[in-house]
């Protein structure tokens, strides 16, 4: 239905050069219908609301709007009534579609349907690409995947099938390239269950990383809360050269704001240095956004992201993004929070590790600081593709890398891997010749999924505990992440960078200046790779890997073994008792860094994502105990003896004992895993209290009915020891603002009381309160009913 806008564009464009100029009422473009997407044909973006809200917004306002405030704030729920105060107010939002993984839509699609609701309320998708382990190359990784994982795929495909969501079968491609390939556009807003779907607003949407359980608003059709974010303005100048590349604007700016600088923010680029850049390579620098804390993370409509469009198939959405395209980019003098400025074209290559992706190094230095810091310099493995870095340009530009080594008889040194976002990127390169470029120089091509960018990684190289150095182009390098060893240094940096890195085989290795000597023993230096963007041709769409959900899901059956050690239906947690959490143990007091992954590991435990009483049992496996310095071991302080974390926690709900978690900076960055959520309010835990949180994680506690508290003065988080106990007090008068009393009770009697901070809200306190976001779900339905 584009058509009514292509033609007005032409008629306006027509009528402006003769003498007299004609009004072209901007109804005739409303008239126009344009699908979401091509697999919802009867789904339409709706500009006219996101024009109507945003200026209800601009005059309550009285300034202009930045482009992330446009867009979150033109999908309001009640535009005219809602507060706004950057970095303060509680927003209640109406998102446009939802997307979640398969690790992640196992318990999503369980809340729903503890729910009880028949369908969900807008479009949705899941997407099977974290359960797929990287062994022996694409085909028979992905067979293996299905067989072992066909209780789960069954559940999730009849699930979709029931409640009206879009199933991509395993295989199909990493969730986030398949949502740019087929469902972000300019001014969307989407959320998904996974923490890098901000990968969208390298297409111009506020695309936003959370917990199962805010989807599953969503998908109830609920109004969304998210704290109104403030807005970082990155300013970009100049142009990319030579071997730097968009995933270093992302390192760079990594290093400046550290893993916490983003948290409440959303990241938005601007200034003329913006053109330089692909599309591809803009959702690479947004899909990164999330090491760094940030909401989101988003780029201005522009040409580049109208030339992706129309490659993939969708030239209508353009052409009507053309037509409203003043809410698609931010007004003229609008002010941000904070602003970072980086000149493109001094920009140099960065390669940013190991343990944490914000230390960040030029790659001319990394050498000298490996063996400075003692890190290994050998590489064992470079990794190219992910989420992150799968685009066809990425893969083409490391193909350029590849064909020059060929051309000196030479190949990788390491041993090397390449990971296709998607079947269509898979079957495109296959076509154009990249993916047997990087075969023959030594790579091995797996599966269409995360694989080892996310732990799996049936890795056969290297010894457990033996200290050795990877190179990847994916976007988090934690403490055994990638293969589960603590001793894996890990660093992350552009595809190209790794793929030169893969062929030289050490960290000492320069591409920009140092020469390789190739088989005839003459010395040669890589030239700085050129790739398209695009291919030439069409995309090539590879295998058929979508099901649609039919049109009324009511018929289909959804089983749930009771046996399953796979999946098991939720019960409701307990309603608040109305007291005040008196005598609560430590679990554990946490030293230092403790994310996602330390609170409930992956890997191994993906398999157990739709079971909460199996997965309880990775609860904080990772996380070191400040008693002892040590991972996995505890003392139980009824029994004195010390053991593991999760048999602990156990013990303590086994005895009806609540307990707590005291933990250190940005506690839960990482991953959008409510697993991490859910385990400790399944084994009893009841408050969670640190210096500072991670957004999604504190969302994820809040969702199932834990206090996420943090110290008023966080020089108090060192008065607090593992053999202490604590009360919180206040509970009764638990308001928006208002701290809670926290009671110390020493061993040796004595007690101190210091002053705790929260983020609640009022409808947060409610979950609270109701034990659960989806306990205060079904309250309202029953009371509406």
């Amino acid at each position: 239905m584009a058509p009514y806008c292509v033609l007005v564009a032409r008629l306006r464009h027509a009528l402006n050069g003769g003498i007299r100029r004609y009004h072209v009422a901007p109804v005739l473009c409303q008239r126009a219908k344009v699908a979401m997407s091509h697999f919802e044909p009867n789904e339409y973006i709706n500009y006219e609301k996101l024009e109507k809200n945003i200026d209800i917004v601009r005059k309550r306002l009285d300034r202009p709007l930045t482009l992330s405030e446009k867009i979150v704030y033109g999908h309001l729920d009640d535009p005219a009534k809602q507060e706004i105060e950057r970095g303060k107010t509680y927003l209640r939002l109406r998102p446009d579609r939802v997307a979640m993984q398969d690790a992640t839509a196992q318990m999503a699609m369980l809340q729903f349907i503890s729910s009880g609701l028949p369908k969900v309320a807008v479009p949705s998708t899941i997407h099977c690409d974290h359960l797929i382990e990287a062994q022996s190359g694409g085909e028979k990784d992905l067979r293996r995947a299905k067989e072992i994982n066909q209780e789960v795929y069954n559940f999730l495909a009849t699930a979709g099938a029931k409640y009206g969501v879009g199933f991509w079968k395993p295989g199909s491609g990493i969730i986030h390239q398949i949502i740019l390939e087929n469902y972000s556009y300019p001014g969307v807003m989407l959320i998904g269950t996974d923490s890098h779907t901000p990968n969208g607003g390298g297409l111009g949407g506020i695309c936003i990383g959370v917990g199962g359980a805010d989807a599953v608003d969503v998908m109830a059709g609920i109004p969304w809360e998210l704290k109104c974010p403030k807005v970082i303005g990155v300013k970009l100048t100049g142009k990319l050269s030579g071997w730097s590349s968009p995933k270093d604007v992302i390192l760079k700016v990594a290093g400046i704001l550290t893993v916490k600088g983003g948290t409440g923010a959303i990241i938005e680029y601007h200034g003329p240095g913006v053109d330089s850049i692909s599309c591809t390579g803009m959702a690479t620098i947004c899909n990164m956004g999330a090491e760094i804390g940030a909401t989101t993370s988003i780029f201005p409509y522009n040409a580049r992201m109208k030339k992706y469009l129309g490659k993939t198939g969708r030239a209508d959405i353009a052409a009507l993004a053309d037509e409203f395209k003043q809410h698609l980019v931010p007004d003229a003098g609008c002010q941000y929070d904070q602003v970072i400025e980086i000149n493109l074209s001094e920009l140099k290559p960065h390669i940013n590790g190991p343990f944490t992706p914000d230390l960040a190094h030029p790659v001319s230095d990394i050498g000298a600081v490996a063996e400075k810091e003692g890190w290994p310099v050998d590489i064992r493995v470079g990794l190219i593709g992910s989420c992150t870095n799968s685009s066809y340009e990425d893969m083409g530009r490391s193909a350029a890398v590849a064909k020059q080594a060929l051309a000196h008889g030479l190949k990788c040194k390491s041993k090397f891997t390449i990971t296709p976002g998607s079947e269509q990127i898979r079957a495109t390169i296959e076509r154009d010749g990249y993916a047997q470029i990087l075969r023959d120089v030594g790579g091995l091509v797996l599966a269409n999924a995360c694989g080892p960018c996310i732990g799996q990684w049936d890795r056969k190289d290297i010894k457990k505990g033996e200290k050795n150095t990877i190179v990847t182009s994916y976007n988090r390098n934690f403490t055994g992440r990638n293969d589960a060893n603590p001793e894996t240094h890990a660093f992350v940096t552009s595809p190209e960078i790794v793929t030169a890195l893969s062929i030289a085989g050490t960290l000492k290795f320069n591409p920009e200046t140092d020469y390789l000597t190739g088989a005839d023993g003459k010395k040669f230096k890589l030239e700085a790779p050129d790739a398209d963007e695009l291919p030439k041709l069409e995309f090539d769409p590879g295998q058929d890997t979508y099901q649609y959900p039919p049109k009324d899901g009511s018929g289909q059956h959804v089983d749930v073994s009771p046996t399953s050690q796979r999946l098991q239906l939720l019960e409701p947690f307990d309603k608040w008792d109305g007291k005040d959490l008196e005598d609560m143990l430590i679990l554990i007091k946490v030293k230092g860094k403790c994310t996602t992954d330390h609170i409930s590991a992956a890997g191994p435990w993906l398999k157990f994502r739709g079971h909460l009483d199996n997965i309880s049992n990775n609860l904080l496996i990772g996380a070191i105990n400040i008693e002892n310095g040590k991972a996995n071991s505890v003392r139980n302080a009824l029994t004195q003896e010390f053991g593991p974390v999760p048999d602990t926690a156990r013990y303590y709900k086994k005895m009806g004992v609540k307990w707590a978690v005291i933990g250190d900076e940005n506690y839960g960055e990482g991953s959008s895993r409510e697993h991490a959520a859910l385990e400790p309010r399944h084994l009893g835990g009841r408050v969670i209290i640190t210096k500072s949180f991670a957004r999604i994680h504190e969302t994820n506690l809040k969702k199932q009915g834990l206090l996420p508290l943090t110290f008023a003065d966080p020089a108090d988080y060192n008065k607090i020891h593992p053999v202490d106990k604590l009360s919180i007090v206040g509970l009764a008068d638990f308001a928006p603002g208002k701290p809670l009393k926290c009671i110390i009770k020493h061993p040796n009697g004595s007690q101190e009381t210091i002053m705790l901070n929260h983020t609640f809200n009022e409808s947060q306190i409610e979950w609270f309160q109701a034990g659960s976001a989806l306990n205060r779900m079904k309250e309202l339905q029953q009371k509406s009913s």
